[in-house]
């Protein structure tokens, strides 16, 4: 504390008059702390880091004559300092209004003054009083004592700021000295002959400005009246030493402006010259019809167009450069200069910058009021100018003259309030400050507009033409840097001026300015301005070498204007002819361009700029013998440009040389526009997607905050995070709106509005409609728009009326392509560490929007979306992704396989070369919802909607919708089709998964239910042999929940069908994909050994045979695996499953059974128990062989010749056992059917004999020889006639035109000889052809056994004798049967009515 003390008491020291110290080294001394740390605030002039490099010649030169330039630019990087700490003393307080005395509570809880309001307020009202004489002991006696108390630590708090404030007492008076300096000994301060000391001078005038205006938004008073009332409270009430000082600092400058203006009023006249000057400027600035009409901003030459390198007006189009920094000037200027208004030809200056602008921006995005500082602050002088004028015009004749122009002057800074008449009282003048501020919002953003408008166009064709002629860039630079500077003015004052009001003050009417958030010309000008800039980087190497071949030439002009007769007379002293000297020695010595790479020339003209910087030091100053009016006379003369001119062309040139990048940054660089950043969003997500927003104009909206961190100011260490993390936030902000916009219109595009439009096609019952109404009106087709039943036509949007939708099409597909393009071109967008690559959020946003799209149209309102739309769905959206695809240099559809994928398979990478997949592995979100949806509401029926397997349409059925659909909708073959078009193998893999779990479930109750009946089951079985039917019947009747096991077996039923319908899809799906692999792996099954137990490769084959419907037996061979999968059947209990199932026969389940000839199958799904039965049986006793096998194998000693046999033998005996018990499942249901039938009771023997039947044709081991001893065949046909010939479809299927159902071939149909090849090309497994009951057609399906040669398998095992129809027909000539095991047809009708019209009754024969 004491240590901090005494460093502000040293400070106040070097503040003295007497200090011994020499004026001019006392400054970089004592801004040490400003000076060592490098400030980067956007703020900076442009001629700061050019100066401060080369400023130092005056020490270099070491003649005493020179100017003190490295001080100047010091003094201004000083102000930047003072500037960026009190911006952040505002930030910590929330802004404080020191002039109405309004603190929010933000401010008392910062910790910088004591939350001590009533006191600290009333120490601020009352400055300059001094505390003891307040009385503050009756205003807040607890604070008070509080702030005895806790003295130093607030002294503490506040050391830091109040040593801001001497920092400012320092500067105005280091400045202001340096600065009437300045202003005594540069002989000139005109543009075109000293522009470099001209822009650093104003540069340290304008800072100075701007900080004593700025300084006035702190709470000087409240700050030094507590820090003296605390240091008195610990310091025995002695004040501080610097108090009385910084109280006549401080309220010298309040307001500010009286200040300035009693400072100031010595070097007016010089400034009143300069703005003089650089009117000529400033008003080509705002004609906008000159500059597009004298081409000021065009390479074309405006009188000869052929000319293309445009030389009319060079040095104008570098000024007009400056032209911002002319402006800023002239407010400044005139405001603390109200004199220099007097002048005749500053009214008009004054009136062309005031009529444009409504704020005076005075540091990042703090400013003040323009309008309301000239009326309370610039009116007044003008009047007392006016009023003294007056009373003196009969003296003399000047102030007749300085009459007039006041007039002038005042009647300049009415005019907008429209009420020229007003006495100049208080009151009006507060009514004038309002009206003038409103009369410029009225007028000032139209003349903005129409500026933006200008530059949008002339930075367009700029763009076009250097893009076609880059030769032509370089001798045009000047111009492009003019464009760049007139483009960022116009952004900046854009932004600005966004949420401007009118005033603070309680009484104040709000005018807030009506800026339009939505005016595209801010993405023109940003997308220009970025595209200038790649173009300036791009060509660098041939500017740089032009400006080389320029500086080269310009050494001999200067060495012959040092040689003419006016410059040898001139006698120039040693140090002045040495510099001289010196410059052309650099000149020369710069490396020529030609034949080399100029890319890898490096050159540093540093010390070219700084030794022509001394000479200007010194012929500008009064102190010298030769100034620049000696040396423009002296080499004028010659008829080519002065000495003067020559060397600041040099001068300009030699840093197109090594300096290209700072230049291009200075007047290119929208870095403050992070203090607008929010603006900046909003008013980019108003334009980008507006009706003239343009995608490629993303580009430049995000390459801004590239610039954003260079804002940051060092001195406040703090800032460069903020910065950075703000720049970041806005980029992603940006891209989260550029991404969202790209999926709006890919959403556009996949609309039902969009490209669905486009496949709208009509339905067949609106066709037939729309056919026969055409056919009846004879009004031409032309002029029929719309159909009777009031639907679109395909080509309506034909039309003219009708092109809306077309156009908008167009629209979004242009925007949409154009965007990728942009896109895919951006380079990285840089933030501090962060690097955004646009193309990687294209990428994961389109495949991101996949996948939701996916997912959204995975359901619909009510339930899961048919997969055959699903499909049409993702296709639609996949041309839009392929679309965009052609503009973007990545494989999106790569990327749209991995989402699928992602969405049918989510394990680990390394499971999916696995064969085996782990237990636990999870499937995508969308796979596993279809496959839930499937195995719930169709294998399992939870929502009880009735779901019934219908052999004949390969479906299921449901008596009402399951969901939005019926069941038949979702589970036929051209839906499951599409579900594995759109899962692939995973998703069936998973699907096939989840119903093996659910069958296995249902085995495990069928062996506990074996388990369970063991011992019953024996003693059925042993009565059943014996033939004695009462204790047979006594037993069957102990057999627990019968019932229940039906329906596990049902269900069991139901999954082998789905499976079988899913494999068969999955073939199809498979054939239609990759032919060659189906056909090979077609090939390949029917060469696989039949052997038990198979080789890990055989049955791996037959297992993926399996799922793509290639193995003859589908359903128990799904068994069979798993059986093995869960070790099943490994039970002697098993051996009874006949007896089991032919118990089923006596369950009350027949009672409310009966056959549908519609769907091929029974109303209670009791068909199911029949595929159950066959796939179960066959499939427990291959398992059991297996493990058979497997044991014997491990016993036995390695006969190899043996163990083949065995092999064989065991297949064989296999098939043999599984034909064994299906006989005796046959043998003894049917003599418990026929044993319960009855005249009173014969409802349930119909059903139980067409199941039997049924049994017979789904499975390749029951062949209709062995059903027929025990149900002759006439019973049945009888039973399957009066079926059919009651069904009201029998009458359509008469209808049917295909010669295959016709009656001239229905003889062949009804021979069991006949075979009838299938006609088509699509190879389908045994149980897709033998499983289900057809329609009106049933299948029988049988082997050929032949011991003698050990093959069980007829000669072509897939495409055996099918028979189609319920009653078979026989010929009556019974010799011309073959010897075979059942009856056979090739018959694939669905109505069996015409084979039934020619068919013959009769007994079946069979040898």
């Amino acid at each position: 504390m004491a240590k901090s003390r005494q460093h502000v008491a040293n400070q106040e020291a070097s503040l003295s008059p007497t200090s011994g110290r020499s004026r001019e080294w006392e400054g970089p001394s004592r801004w040490s702390e400003y000076l060592n740390l490098q400030v980067t605030s956007p703020m900076t002039s442009r001629s700061h880091r050019n100066l401060n490099s080369d400023g130092q010649a005056q020490s270099s030169s070491g003649s005493h004559k020179g100017l003190n330039m490295q001080y100047v630019v010091q003094l201004t990087q000083v102000a930047e300092g003072l500037m960026a700490k009190m911006y952040r003393l505002n930030q910590i307080l929330d802004y404080p209004d020191s002039l109405s005395h309004l603190y929010s509570e933000t401010f008392w809880k910062a910790g910088v003054f004591p939350n001590c309001p009533r006191i600290c307020v009333l120490l601020s009202k009352k400055f300059p009083e001094h505390h003891s004489k307040l009385q503050l002991e009756r205003i807040d006696k607890v604070a008070l004592d509080a702030l005895h108390e806790s003295a130093e630590v607030h002294l503490q708090s506040l050391e830091p700021w109040v040593q801001l404030l001497l920092d400012l007492m320092a500067f105005r008076e280091q400045a202001l000295r340096l600065i009437l300096d300045l202003s005594s000994t540069v002989i000139t301060l005109l543009p075109h002959q000293n522009s470099l000391i001209l822009h650093a001078f104003m540069d340290l005038f304008c800072s100075f400005v701007r900080v004593n205006l700025f300084s006035e938004k702190m709470p000087r008073k409240m700050m030094l009246q507590m820090y003296n009332l605390l240091h008195a409270m610990s310091r025995n009430d002695r004040d501080c030493d610097f108090y009385h000082r910084l109280v006549q600092f401080i309220d010298s400058y309040d307001p500010p402006l009286k200040g300035l203006h009693e400072d100031l009023n010595f070097v007016s006249p010089r400034i009143g010259e300069v703005l003089e000057a650089v009117g000529p400027i400033i008003f080509l600035s705002t004609d906008t019809r000159k500059l597009r009409n004298e081409g000021f901003l065009s390479p074309f030459h405006p009188r000869y167009p052929d000319i293309l390198t445009n030389s009319a007006h060079p040095m104008r189009a570098q000024d007009l450069a400056n032209v911002t920094s002319y402006r800023e000037w002239v407010l400044l200027g005139y405001l603390v200069c109200p004199d220099e208004l007097l002048r005749v030809t500053s009214i008009d200056i004054a009136l062309v910058v005031l009529k444009e602008n409504l704020v005076l921006p005075l540091f990042r995005d703090e400013y003040v009021l323009l309008h309301e500082d000239y009326q309370l602050y610039v009116l007044p002088r003008i009047l007392e100018t006016k009023k003294m004028a007056k009373s003196g015009r009969t003296k003399q004749k000047e102030a007749d003259l300085e009459y007039s122009v006041a007039k002038q002057v005042e009647k300049m800074i009415r005019i907008w309030t429209g009420k020229e008449t007003y006495p100049f009282t208080k009151t009006n003048v507060t009514i004038l400050q309002y009206e003038v501020h409103e009369q410029a919002i009225l007028s000032c953003d139209s003349i903005h507009r129409e500026r933006r408008i200008l530059l949008k166009q002339e930075i367009g064709r700029m763009v076009l033409f250097f893009t076609d002629q880059p030769s032509l860039l370089a001798p045009n630079i000047q111009m492009v840097f003019s464009a760049l500077a007139l483009a960022q003015c116009e952004v900046l004052w854009y932004f600005q001026h966004v949420g401007i009001a009118s005033s603070k003050s309680k009484t104040a009417r709000i005018i807030p300015v009506d800026i339009d958030p939505s005016d595209p010309t801010i993405g023109f000008l940003l997308d220009g301005m970025d595209r200038l800039c790649c173009l300036v980087r791009k060509y660098i190497a041939a500017i740089r070498g032009y400006a080389l071949s320029y500086l080269s030439s310009c050494a001999g002009r200067i060495r012959f204007l040092l040689g003419t007769p006016g410059m040898v007379a001139l006698d120039l002293d040693a140090n002045l002819k040495g510099l001289f000297q010196k410059i052309i020695q650099h000149l020369e010595s710069i490396p020529k361009p030609q034949g080399e790479n100029i890319s890898a020339i490096t050159c540093n003209l540093s010390e070219l700029r700084k030794d022509w910087l001394s000479i200007l030091m010194i012929v500008t100053s009064a102190r010298s013998s030769i100034n620049i009016r000696h040396l423009e006379k002296a080499t004028v003369s010659t008829g080519k440009e002065g000495l003067l001119s020559e060397g600041n062309s040099a001068y300009s040139w030699s840093r197109c040389v090594d300096e290209l990048e700072s230049q291009l940054s200075k007047h290119g660089s929208l870095r403050k526009l992070y203090f607008y950043h929010q603006h900046l969003a909003a008013v980019f997500r108003n334009t980008m997607f507006g009706p003239e927003g343009r995608p490629q104009h993303c580009c430049a909206w995000l390459g801004v905050a590239s610039s954003f961190p260079e804002c940051a100011s060092s001195i406040v260490p703090e800032e460069i995070t903020k910065i950075g993390r703000d720049a970041v936030l806005y980029v992603e902000s940006l891209i989260e709106s550029i991404m969202g916009g790209l999926e709006g219109l890919i959403n556009i595009l996949d609309s039902e509005g969009g490209f669905g439009t486009l496949e709208m096609q009509l339905l067949p019952e609106q066709a037939a409609v729309f056919m026969n109404y055409a056919s009846r009106v004879s009004i031409p087709s032309s002029k029929l728009q719309r159909g009777s039943a009031g639907f679109l036509l395909p080509g309506h949007e034909s039309y003219p009326e009708n092109n809306n939708s077309i156009k908008m099409l167009e629209a979004a597909m242009q925007r949409l392509t154009n965007l990728c393009s942009v896109l895919n071109d951006m380079e990285p967008i840089c933030v501090l560490n962060h690097v955004f690559v646009l193309r990687e959020y294209m990428r994961e946003c389109i495949l991101g929007n996949f996948r939701r799209r996916l997912l959204t149209a995975l359901k619909t309102d009510n339930d899961l979306q048919r997969p055959s739309v699903l499909e049409s769905l993702l296709h639609r959206h996949i041309s839009i992704v392929h679309l965009a695809e052609q503009h973007i240099s990545m494989d999106l559809t790569q990327g749209i396989r991995e989402v699928l994928l992602s969405e049918a398979f989510s394990g680990p990478v390394s499971s999916l070369h696995l064969f085996e997949k782990p237990e636990d592995l999870n499937t995508g979100s969308a796979a596993e919802a279809v496959c839930n949806w499937y195995i719930e509401n169709i294998v399992k029926d939870i929502s009880g909607a009735g779901i019934l397997f219908a052999p004949v349409h390969k479906c299921f059925k449901s008596t009402r919708p399951v969901g939005g659909y019926f069941a038949e909708s979702v589970t036929d073959l051209r839906e499951l089709q599409s579900f594995v078009r759109i899962f692939g193998g995973y998703g069936v893999d998973r699907l096939d998964r989840m119903m093996k779990e659910h069958t296995a479930a249902l085995l495990n109750c069928i062996d506990t239910s074996l388990r369970s009946n063991r011992e019953v089951l024996e003693a059925v079985a042993a009565s059943m042999h014996s033939g004695d039917r009462t204790e047979r019947e006594a037993y069957l009747r102990q057999i627990v929940d019968m019932d229940t096991i039906i329906g596990f077996c049902i269900q069991a039923g139901q999954a082998l069908a789905f499976d079988q319908l899913l494999a068969e899809a999955a073939g199809a799906v498979l054939e239609e994909g990759v032919p060659l692999i189906y056909s090979l792996l077609a090939g390949v099954v029917k060469h696989l050994p039949d052997e038990i137990p198979e080789k890990k490769e055989i049955r791996r084959m037959r297992v993926v045979a399996n799922c793509v419907n290639l193995v003859s037996d589908h359903d128990s061979e799904w068994v069979r695996l798993i059986l093995e999968e869960v070790g099943g059947a490994n039970d002697g209990s098993w051996s009874l499953l006949p007896y089991l199932f032919a118990a089923f026969m006596t369950s009350n389940i027949w009672s409310s059974t009966a056959f549908n000839v519609d769907t091929g199958g029974f109303n209670n799904n009791i068909h199911g128990l029949a595929r159950c039965i066959s796939a179960v049986i066959a499939g427990s006793e291959f398992v059991r062989l297996e493990r058979e096998h497997q044991q014997k194998s491990s016993l036995s000693n390695g006969h190899v010749a043996e163990t083949f046999d065995s092999e064989i033998q065991s297949r064989l005996s296999a098939e043999a056992n599984i034909k064994s018990a299906m006989q005796i499942f046959v043998k003894f249901s049917s003599g418990i059917i026929l044993d319960s039938w009855s005249e009173a009771n014969r409802s349930h023997l119909v059903p139980k004999l067409i199941f039997l039947d049924q049994l017979s044709e789904i499975s390749p081991y029951l062949p209709r020889s062995s059903l027929e001893p025990h149900v002759p065949y006439p019973i049945l046909r009888s039973l399957y006639s009066q079926y059919y010939a009651n069904s009201p479809s029998a009458q359509l299927a008469l209808l049917s035109m295909s010669p295959r159902h016709s009656p001239a071939v229905s003889l062949a149909h009804a021979s069991p000889g006949f075979r009838q090849p299938r006609g088509d090309s699509t190879p389908q497994s045994v149980a897709t052809d033998s499983g289900y009951f057809r329609g009106s057609s049933s299948y029988s399906q049988e082997h050929s056994y032949m011991p003698d040669s050990g093959n069980i398998r007829s000669s072509d095992s897939r495409h055996r004798n099918v028979r189609r129809s319920g009653p078979l027909d026989y010929s009556s000539s019974r010799s011309k049967v073959k010897n075979v095991e059942g009856s056979t047809s090739g018959s694939t009708g669905p109505s069996p009515l015409p084979r039934f019209a020619v068919s013959r009754s009769g007994p079946i024969s069979y040898k």
